[in-house]
């Protein structure tokens, strides 16, 4: 049994006590990366960073943990680009003044998301320039900033694509919001195409990775199914960006 594997179900099995079931997946966790007890601490966390302060463009994961940030986003008039379920519609750009007042917290769910949010390409988010950093759940995240999902491999390749196209880079700022439950004290060695990330958000702590080891860059088309392909628009608009299709 693989490293991630073993990693995933240790902490499936306590994050079960602290999850918020998902309407859909229920805690089919191999699903859904849950909210959890305590999650909107872990987002205050992330809006006192100054980071945070400066951004003015961002990436969210539709990460159910991460509701409360969308709507803080929202109401602090921070623009943000979100990906759909599995990256299979593409990206979701919601900016404030696409949301009428008191509708934050609606918009922050996935269904608001699509409600009032509108659909955007790789061409539209690369003209719009660079992302001053981005936002994950995860199923677990190690000390040393390896960061597992729910074994789908969505978050790196979002990555792969926002870096062939000059979006993200080292520099970037990748902050992972997590229970307690989540972190893991073991230093895990990343794979190729894990990516690291700088800081981790929980209800009680703010942990700063310090990574030693570079992220990967580009999309790995070698790894990757056709059928994942297929299935994935943003990924065929980046092979005819690139001339690969």
């Amino acid at each position: 049994m693989s490293t991630s594997k073993v990693v995933r179900e240790r902490i499936w099995s306590k994050l079960r006590d602290v999850a918020k079931p998902d309407t859909r997946f229920h805690l089919n966790f191999a699903e859904v990366i849950p909210d959890f007890d305590g999650s909107e601490q872990a987002v205050d966390k992330i809006v006192e960073t100054e980071a945070y302060q400066k951004s003015e463009f961002a990436f969210i994961t539709p990460d159910n943990c991460l509701a409360d940030l969308r709507r803080r986003m929202i109401e602090d008039g921070k623009t943000f680009v979100m990906s759909t379920y599995g990256i299979y519609r593409g990206f979701l750009l919601l900016e404030p003044s696409m949301v009428p007042d008191g509708a934050a917290l609606y918009a922050s769910w996935l269904d608001g998301m699509e409600h009032f949010g509108r659909p955007i390409t790789l061409e539209e988010i690369a003209k719009r320039g660079r992302f001053d950093y981005m936002v994950t759940g995860a199923s677990a995240v190690s000390m040393n900033g390896v960061r597992f999902g729910k074994g789908h491999g969505f978050f790196d390749l979002e990555w792969g694509m926002f870096t062939d196209l000059g979006l993200v880079d080292e520099t970037t700022p990748v902050v992972a919001v997590v229970h307690d439950v989540q972190v893991v004290a073991e230093m895990l060695q990343p794979s190729e195409t894990d990516i690291l990330v700088d800081q981790i958000m929980t209800p009680t702590r703010v942990l700063d990775v310090g990574r030693r080891a570079k992220r990967p860059s580009g999309v790995k088309w070698p790894l990757l199914d056709p059928k994942q392909i297929e299935e994935t628009p943003p990924l065929q608009e980046l092979q005819r960006i690139q001339g690969l299709a």
